[in-house]
């Protein structure tokens, strides 16, 4: 019932947030008297908040039409390359890129939000890069019949993505960036194609803020996830999509629930930002409000994830480490930390996130005893949070450059230890 109670809910307001949306405009209307004195423009204000918290929200598109480098603006095109049932590959390409431009794949994280979340990171990549970005399918949107998916999956998807890519570029090894969760999978990807000795594993992969190991520096979320028994997560937090769903009978982990731990983390600050758009508004700085509005538009854009890769990264991931402690299988195979020989890893952790504590992602630095020292780096930013990693300021002028600078250091294999070589 918890989905049906959702749903309900989510009517009322769309209904709620329409009428609001148009009183605000009538308010405000140069021809209604109230809109030049009195209340008028407090209550257009308020109900114009109202009506943008309380509105349905879909998928949100890239729209990523160009991009600025140097004086002047480049076009960019966006192309759907491959499509599976739990997600594509789009590719960003603008045009004037240089022939040798290095392809980058990005995973993004399936936790909650859609791959839009990114779309920062790949406006400043795409200036220098053909870049690669996973784009998750919302669960719920899913078909029963094209049946399970889950932490294994995740990785199958990963290395057939890879291999798309490679194939794309004429056969060129991508760089892997990975952002939060995926961070993970992608790791335990690229072991297992190391261990393959596969002609098309990444060139460089580059973790930021991602919960490698998750017992250095526990966050909230961390504690969250083992505080409580696997059995109350299967209990308690999966749900069965409603009947009008193509995915209708899927077992999912709602996005709507995901959003609401977010917003519970950091309610404060939320509604701070929130009156801060009341105030603009007020003030007729519609400038600042809109930049508030696009922020929240795209944070409240919610994805189910199924319960079967929900599930499992609770327990992999943040209840048993499995893959720091070298317990990590995929398909009954060990992954093998060990195997990376000539993949260049970057870690990059913001000093204040509070989602990946600083520490679990430059543990893949530690994890990976046989790639030589040269071909590691980390990157501690100071000042910046979770999102601040690969959205925003930092990002484009301080972190994407270092990102930019170890994939031209890497822009050809490296030749592996003799021992890595002999292994099979």
């Amino acid at each position: 019932m918890l989905y049906e109670a959702y749903e309900m809910q989510r009517a009322w307001l769309a209904g709620a947030s329409s009428l609001a949306s148009a009183s605000a405009e009538w308010l405000s209307h140069p021809l209604n008297p109230a809109s030049h004195f009195g209340a008028g423009p407090v209550a257009a204000s308020a109900l114009e908040v109202f009506a943008h918290a309380a509105s349905p929200r879909g998928k949100p598109a890239f729209g990523i039409a160009s991009v600025r480098v140097g004086r002047r603006a480049w076009p960019v095109e966006e192309a759907l390359i491959a499509q599976r049932p739990f997600g594509g590959l789009l590719r960003f390409a603008r045009q004037g890129l240089p022939t040798e431009a290095p392809p980058i794949l990005i995973i993004a994280p399936m936790s909650g939000h859609f791959a839009t979340l990114l779309r920062g990171t790949v406006a400043r990549l795409v200036e220098n890069a053909r870049v690669y970005i996973t784009d998750w399918a919302d669960a719920k949107m899913v078909p029963l019949a094209a049946g399970r998916f889950d932490l294994d999956d995740y990785i199958d998807y990963i290395i057939a993505f890879i291999e798309q890519v490679a194939a794309d570029n004429g056969g060129a090894p991508p760089h892997v960036l990975a952002v939060c969760q995926p961070a993970v999978p992608a790791l335990a990807a690229t072991a297992l194609m190391n261990a393959d000795s596969h002609p098309e594993r990444p060139l460089t992969l580059t973790m930021m803020g991602g919960p490698i190991d998750t017992r250095e520096a526990p966050t909230s979320v961390n504690d969250l996830a083992v505080k409580r028994p696997y059995a109350w997560f299967a209990h308690n937090v999966i749900a069965t999509v409603p009947l009008h769903y193509p995915g209708g009978g899927r077992k999912v982990y709602p996005g709507f629930l995901q959003l609401a731990g977010f917003l519970s983390m950091n309610l404060q600050t939320h509604m701070m930002s929130h009156w801060q758009m009341f105030r603009h508004l007020v003030a007729g700085d519609e400038e600042s409000a809109e930049a508030s509005k696009a922020f929240y538009d795209e944070y409240r854009s919610v994805a189910d994830m199924t319960a079967e890769f929900y599930l499992q990264t609770i327990d992999t991931v943040f209840q048993r480490h499995a893959l720091p402690k070298g317990e990590l299988r995929h398909r009954g195979r060990p992954v093998d930390l060990g195997a990376i020989g000539d993949t260049a890893l970057l870690a990059i952790e913001g000093e204040r996130d509070d989602i990946s504590g600083v520490g679990q992602t430059r543990a893949a630095l530690t994890l990976t005893p046989n790639l030589p020292e040269a071909m590691k780096r980390y990157l501690l930013v100071e000042g910046v949070g979770h999102y601040g990693i690969f959205n925003g300021g930092r990002w484009r002028g301080r972190i994407a450059p270092e990102v930019e600078a170890w994939i031209a250091a890497h822009r050809t294999r490296a030749r592996p230890p003799a021992a890595i070589r002999a292994v099979k």
